[in-house]
């Protein structure tokens, strides 16, 4: 079976701010796109739960979960925390290398759920670069904030 591709993007306007963000996944030669948004949040928030609204629908869709799983992401933010810093905050009972406790660590959780439990690899693309899904997902997440303005 084809890997699936998933692109993501969250924002906001002020930070915090009104927020939003967009989810585009391509799976089987069909792309679906998705966005959600808040009236008072992060941007960190807003790319964190993009990347958890993706993994939620791929876990709850039976013929997807065994697949290989490609998250694009232009979040260095998510993308490090999820491969790379997660491993040091749980060790450390959700506590930073700088002794503070971890920011958002109720998403932190729930994604590191989901990426735990799916065959997932996280790439970083740069934003606003001209990569097409990166550019809808942040036109979705940009259409969310006007929403909650």
């Amino acid at each position: 079976m084809d890997e699936i591709i998933i692109y993501t993007d969250g924002g906001c306007s002020g930070n915090p701010g009104p927020g939003g963000w967009g989810v585009v996944i391509s799976a089987d030669g069909i792309v679906k796109q998705i966005s959600g948004g808040e009236k008072f949040t992060t941007n960190n928030r807003m790319e964190l739960l993009a990347a958890i609204n993706a993994l939620s629908i791929i876990k709850n869709t039976p013929k997807f979960e065994s697949r290989k799983i490609i998250v694009n992401i232009d979040s260095q933010y998510v993308k490090n925390g999820i491969t790379t810093w997660i491993k040091g905050w749980k060790a450390k009972g959700w506590i930073t290398a700088d002794k503070k406790p971890v920011k958002n660590q109720d998403l932190w959780i729930l994604l590191d759920e989901l990426n735990s439990s799916l065959n997932v690899e996280w790439n970083w693309v740069k934003g606003h670069a001209g990569v097409e899904f990166n550019e809808i997902c942040d036109s979705l997440c940009q259409q969310e904030i006007k929403k909650h303005k």
